[in-house]
């Protein structure tokens, strides 16, 4: 679970913005190594004096980080990609001293960013883009084998288009360890822009990717979000702070998907219309929004439960089963509009129920004597409302898989 973050490039490094990313459970900062920055002057590579102290500072409370390796130099073909042999030899040898320099720090590199944009049609681009991951993927290897390689970085305009297809093969997958994929749904039509719909085609795209490569093939979401703000494609930050909730849940349910990175951490300004501004957890001024308070409370378990599978069919709500092999949950929302809903638990049922509701993070889990059961069946129930936010029911020790208890949700 991670967030994309542009603070490495602030030269505060005192910055509350560390403490808030350990405190919302945050285990991965993605941010951008500039090619750039660490060569302001032709062929001298340099490090930036604070960035060492703003690595320091993320290893202090336990984060990792991982830099995107890219963008252009304007001492190396005006800025352009590396596709000539003379600008690639200048970005191998970027790769070569960011690696040496940082090694055992960085726990992902990734090579370029949505390089689709320019175009994710054409053959011959696809190819150059490959060719540059192989080689930076060798070369960060010779010299910080324990990193982790990823690559990709695809819009969804790419994985549309089919450049994300053609990079697995290609054969790009020998040389990394993760496909990296950006696949915003925030301006699709009403309908398909939720998180139902989202998980729904990233399916679809999984299966496809697997199916060329003809084996898994590893995704890390290095950025996804939904933006809170007046304009097209927008959405309120109440909304967003659902959509997140949801969103995180259901990535679990993708064995391939390694890693999630909101994007990102903190809005880039204060326009309210401007949708640049307004995809971040905090606002600019680091005052948390209601989606930082929804990952505070939902990241244990995202960190720490696995998903064991979908319970129901109800068209009307989501439901899934999570369980760190103690104690187990039941995820459930209504996605469209509030529906009363039955819990029934069969089986012994010996404690209290527990429920976690994200529309209010702060009042944490509540307890209440709220069984009906009936003793000829050992059936129990209770009642709640489903709404947009996800409710979180454990029935704590009772629920572990040796008392073989069961526990879904019924709507009407």
């Amino acid at each position: 679970m991670g967030v994309c973050s542009h603070d490495l490039h602030l030269r505060d490094t005192t910055s509350k913005g560390v403490q808030l990313l350990q405190q919302a459970g945050i285990e991965s900062v993605r941010t951008d190594a500039h090619w750039a920055f660490l060569e302001r002057k032709r062929d001298q590579l340099k490090v930036e004096r604070h960035w060492p102290a703003y690595l320091a500072g993320n290893e202090a409370q336990g984060i990792e980080s991982m830099f995107i390796l890219g963008y252009g130099n304007r001492f190396h073909g005006n800025g352009e990609k590396p596709r000539s042999e003379p600008v690639r030899a200048a970005f191998n040898r970027y790769v070569a001293f960011t690696a040496q320099q940082f090694r055992g720090r960085i726990k992902h590199y990734e090579i370029w960013n949505e390089w689709d944009v320019e175009d994710p049609i054409d053959p011959q681009f696809t190819q150059d883009y490959a060719r540059l991951i192989t080689d930076a993927a060798g070369i960060i290897r010779q010299h910080d084998p324990d990193a982790k390689v990823l690559a990709g970085a695809v819009t969804t305009k790419g994985i549309e288009s089919g450049f994300a297809l053609r990079l697995v093969e290609a054969g790009i997958m020998q040389s990394i360890d993760g496909l990296s994929l950006h696949p915003y749904v925030h301006c699709r039509n009403r309908g398909k822009n939720t998180p139902e719909a989202w998980i729904e085609w990233l399916a679809e795209v999984d299966l496809e990717l697997s199916s060329a490569a003809n084996q898994p093939v590893p995704l890390y979401l290095t950025e996804m979000a939904w933006p809170a703000h007046q304009g097209a494609c927008g959405i309120d930050e109440t909304l967003q702070a659902a959509y997140l909730a949801r969103s995180f849940f259901l990535a679990k349910t993708l064995p391939n998907v390694r890693g999630y990175w909101w994007y990102d951490f903190r809005n880039d300004g204060t326009d309210k219309r401007e949708r640049e501004h307004n995809f971040g957890l905090v606002r600019q001024d680091y005052s948390l929004k209601p989606a930082y308070r929804v990952l505070e409370t939902i990241s244990p378990i995202i960190n720490n439960f696995e998903f064991v599978g979908r319970v129901g069919n109800s068209p009307d709500s989501v439901q899934l089963q999570f369980s760190n092999g103690q104690e187990q949950l039941l995820v459930a929302w209504a996605p469209d509009r509030p529906r009363p809903a039955t819990i029934t638990a069969t089986g012994k049922t010996t404690g209290d129920l527990k429920l976690l509701d994200t529309a209010q993070p702060d009042k944490g889990w509540s307890s209440f004597k709220a069984w009906q059961c009936a003793s000829d069946t050992g059936t129990c129930t209770a009642q709640i409302e489903l709404d947009r936010f996800p409710k979180i029911v454990s029935l704590g020790e009772a629920a572990s898989p040796d008392t073989g208890q069961t526990l879904t949700i019924s709507t009407r």
